[in-house]
């Protein structure tokens, strides 16, 4: 299969649609390990394929460094999710999540805070790099 921009966008509504999920069943106030377990179950039940918590392999001017760099979700092996449960997103996080895509080698990523409203107007961000942009549109 051939990934598109247009698939990723779709994914990217479905698992967005799994964080809501999970906010309308729990809303905010919980910590991130919670909302991690039931949006994983989520993205189980879409028969989505995902891992979590991995190590983001760093190398250095060539040589590996050994850190316990971490993202949250990967899921279908292209949009990395990092969840949060916190005041609000600040742009510390969209810069981490850009370094992992970087890092991942990944075209796009999702912020999804928990701690909020509404995941859909306030809770969450994409976010783009220049392997989405190389990507054909359908």
């Amino acid at each position: 299969m051939t990934i598109t921009k247009k698939y990723l966008d779709e994914l990217t509504y479905s698992i967005i649609g799994c964080a809501i999920e999970v906010h309308k069943q729990l809303g905010p106030g919980l910590l991130e390990s919670v909302y991690e377990k039931c949006f994983t179950r989520e993205l189980s039940l879409k028969n989505l394929a995902f891992i979590t918590q991995q190590k983001v392999p760093i190398q250095y001017k060539g040589m590996p460094l050994d850190a316990e760099l971490r993202f949250d979700v990967l899921v279908e092996n292209l949009i990395v999710v990092e969840l949060k449960a916190i005041e609000g997103i600040l742009p510390v996080h969209e810069a981490i999540l850009l370094t992992y895509l970087k890092l991942l080698e990944k075209p796009k990523g999702i912020l999804i805070n928990f701690n909020c409203v509404n995941i859909f107007k306030e809770g969450q961000k994409t976010l783009v790099n220049e392997y989405y942009s190389a990507l054909p549109n359908v």
